[in-house]
């Protein structure tokens, strides 16, 4: 347990990143970034969810993707 207390990620779901992510940055962004089909075709929540849950190297990198966002963007957090 004490070992998510400097997780900054704990408690936060996948869907309230993708969802914070997309309002931010948009879809088109996020696949410029993260080049993944569930960014780039067709974009939506549900199928996003659905492939990064399987899918451990895509959730990593939008992980990264929004720890990076929490830092610039300090108020949001």
């Amino acid at each position: 347990m004490s070992a998510q207390l400097n997780n900054p990620l704990h408690g936060i779901k996948l869907e309230q990143i993708l969802n914070d992510l997309q309002a931010h940055y948009g879809w088109e962004y996020m696949g410029y970034q993260i080049n993944i089909r569930c960014f780039t075709q067709d974009p939506s929540v549900k199928s996003s969810l659905k492939f990064l849950r399987r899918t451990p190297w895509a959730r990593t990198k939008v992980e990264q993707m929004y720890l990076d966002y929490l830092k610039k963007n300090p108020k949001t957090k």
